[in-house]
C-alpha cells in the first residue's frame, strides 16, 4: 500500500544513481522551460519519491512524463497494481489538462525478447482495477543498456573485457591518444563532432543549448546532485571523440558520445571509454552505464554497431520494460 503521498521541493529528491530522477535533472528540465514535480511517498515501510516532468502535447493537453521512474521495484506479480495505485495517487498533483502519465520504466523486463503489445499489456494489467496501462509503440530513453562492474582493480576490469576491446584500449595508448577534460569552451568542438555522428547514424540532433544546459547546471546544494564531465580523446591535438560523463550516486553514465570518422585506426573511442570508467571508479562508483544498445546481437538492427562496441567492455546486458502510458 502507498501512503504519505505529498509534494516536496525538487532539491529534496533522494540521492539515486538514476540521472533522470535526480534534483540535477529537475534543474536541467526547468532551465529548458519544463515544469517538474517531486512527489514523496511511502510503499510499505520504504520511503521513496519520484520526479515527474510535465510536457505539453498541444495547446490544450499535456502528459506527465516519468523518466526511468519509479526507482523502487515491487515484486513482479505486484508491478501493475503498484503502478496503478501510484498513478491514482499522482492524479491530484497533476495539471487538469494532463491526459496520461508516461512511465519510462527502469524495471528489468520480464522478457529477453518482448512478445506482442497485447501480451505485454495483459501481463502489466493483471491484478489492476482499471486495466489502464498501454504499451507505447516506442521508447523515449534507451530500454537496453550494458552495466560494467567497477568493483575490482583496473586490471580485473580489463580482464573481463573481450580480447579485441582490451587490445584496442592498449593500442590507442601506444599510438599516443590522450584523454582530456574540458569545460564550456569546448562545446563548439563537441557539437561539431556530435552533429557529424548524428548525420552518419541517422539520429535526431539536439540543439547546442541542450548540451550547454547539461554541462553548466549546478545541483551541488541538493540532496541528489550530479557531477558532469566533458571528456575528449585527442591525437596530436586533434579531437577524435568526446563524451559526457555524468556521475550520480555510485554510478558513472556515458550519457552522450560523438566521434569523427577520420583516423579510426587510432581507436580513440576505446581510450575515451576506458578513461571515463577510471574516473568513475576514482569517484567511488561501483558501476558504469554504457547507456543504450540494440536488444540483441542482430546485424540487421540499426544499433548493432553500438551493441558490438559496448558489449565488448565486459558488462552485463540489462533490458528494461520501456515506455508505458497510464490513461487518466
Amino acid at each position: 500500500m502507498i501512503t504519505e503521498v505529498c509534494r516536496k521541493h525538487s532539491d529534496e529528491l533522494f540521492r539515486t544513481s538514476i540521472i533522470q530522477q535526480t534534483s540535477f535533472w529537475s534543474n536541467v528540465k526547468n532551465r529548458m522551460g519544463f515544469e517538474t514535480l517531486a512527489i514523496n511517498f511511502k510503499y510499505g515501510e520504504i520511503d521513496s519519491d519520484i520526479l515527474v516532468v510535465i510536457q505539453s502535447i498541444d495547446i490544450d493537453r499535456a502528459i506527465a512524463y516519468v523518466p526511468y521512474g519509479p526507482e523502487i521495484t515491487p515484486p513482479e506479480e505486484e508491478r501493475g497494481a503498484f503502478l496503478e495505485e501510484l498513478s491514482e495517487c499522482l492524479r491530484s498533483f497533476l495539471p487538469l489538462n494532463c491526459v496520461a502519465i508516461k512511465y519510462d520504466l527502469c524495471w528489468e523486463s520480464f522478457w529477453e525478447t518482448p512478445p506482442s503489445a497485447f501480451a505485454q499489456e495483459f501481463r502489466m494489467n493483471f491484478n489492476t482495477i482499471y486495466s489502464n496501462f498501454q504499451k507505447c509503440t516506442s521508447n523515449i530513453l534507451p530500454s537496453n543498456t550494458v552495466y560494467v562492474e567497477l568493483d575490482t582493480t583496473p586490471e580485473g576490469i580489463l580482464n573481463r573485457m573481450k580480447p579485441k576491446t582490451r587490445y584496442n584500449i592498449l593500442l590507442s595508448e601506444r599510438r599516443g591518444v590522450e584523454v582530456k577534460e574540458y569545460g564550456p569552451e569546448f562545446l563548439d568542438t563537441w557539437y561539431s563532432l556530435y552533429c557529424e555522428t548524428c548525420i552518419r547514424n541517422g539520429l535526431v540532433i539536439h540543439d547546442r543549448g541542450y548540451f550547454d544546459t547539461i554541462l553548466t547546471t549546478n545541483a551541488s546544494e541538493t540532496e541528489s546532485p550530479a557531477e558532469v564531465r566533458l571528456l575528449a580523446a585527442l591525437h596530436d591535438g586533434k579531437p577524435l571523440a568526446a563524451l559526457f560523463l555524468v556521475i550520480t550516486g555510485r554510478r558513472g553514465s556515458y550519457l552522450y558520445g560523438a566521434s569523427t570518422s577520420q583516423d579510426r585506426g587510432l581507436m580513440a573511442p576505446y581510450a575515451l571509454q576506458w578513461r571515463a570508467m577510471m574516473i568513475s571508479k576514482e569517484k567511488g562508483c561501483n558501476e558504469y552505464d554504457m547507456f543504450g544498445i540494440a536488444p540483441k546481437a542482430d546485424p540487421a538492427h540499426p544499433m548493432y554497431g553500438l551493441y558490438r562496441f559496448k558489449s565488448g567492455f565486459g558488462g552485463e546486458i540489462y533490458r528494461t520494460m520501456g515506455c508505458w502510458d497510464y490513461i487518466l
